[in-house]
């Protein structure tokens, strides 16, 4: 019998997480254009182990993703292949994760949504907790690195309905958060779609 097809809708400042595995496709979906989208991956056996931005740009010599790329875990284990890229737009490997402490920062009222928190809500739902809060993939992020070294904050380049998809190399959590930054003029607020099973 054919795999069946999971499909999660997260909505704006909101976060997912969905049990893969190994070998099984995911499409994320960016259904109004111009959200970020913070991805995680963790290993299902041992949350300790995720992809890692600062291994992968070893493994890739490339400071932002790129199809027919491996990410690799913090093992230096790979754990997730970029296969398409519908939107040939840019994403990000470099920007941490907004949390309560960014939006203190930029005077957002108490009790602003964060990608960090979004990350750890849904991780408990799945049974853990505490883990650790790993560089993300930020997804349709449009953030170049300019020859002097500075990074420029542009609104992404995807546009309704534009995905990318991966394959899974390793059993995993995969947690996806809507970003919720709303004080930095860098995105349009909008929901993402998981899709497993593509």
């Amino acid at each position: 019998m054919p795999n069946s097809v999971l499909e999660v809708i997260v909505p704006h400042a909101e976060g997912r997480v969905v049990m893969v595995d190994s070998g099984q496709q995911i499409r994320i979906t960016n259904l109004n254009g111009q959200q970020i989208a913070d991805t995680w991956v963790f290993c299902r056996d041992d949350v300790g182990e995720y992809h890692s931005a600062e291994h992968t740009r070893v493994q890739v010599s490339s400071l932002l993703p790129r199809v027919g790329q491996d990410f690799v875990t913090n093992n230096r284990r790979s754990i997730l292949r970029f296969d398409s890229d519908s939107c040939h737009g840019a994403h990000d490997m470099l920007i941490a994760a907004c949390d309560p402490t960014r939006y203190e920062l930029l005077g957002a009222a108490p009790g602003h949504r964060s990608c960090q928190e979004n990350l750890r809500d849904a991780m408990a739902i799945a049974g853990h907790p505490r883990v650790d809060v790993p560089q993300p993939i930020n997804l349709f992020m449009n953030t170049p690195v300019l020859p002097d070294g500075t990074v420029q904050w542009l609104t992404p380049a995807a546009q309704p309905g534009d995905s990318v998809t991966f394959t899974c190399l390793l059993d995993v959590y995969l947690v996806v958060s809507a970003c919720p930054q709303d004080m930095v003029s860098i995105q349009a607020p909008g929901a993402i779609l998981i899709t497993v099973g593509v």
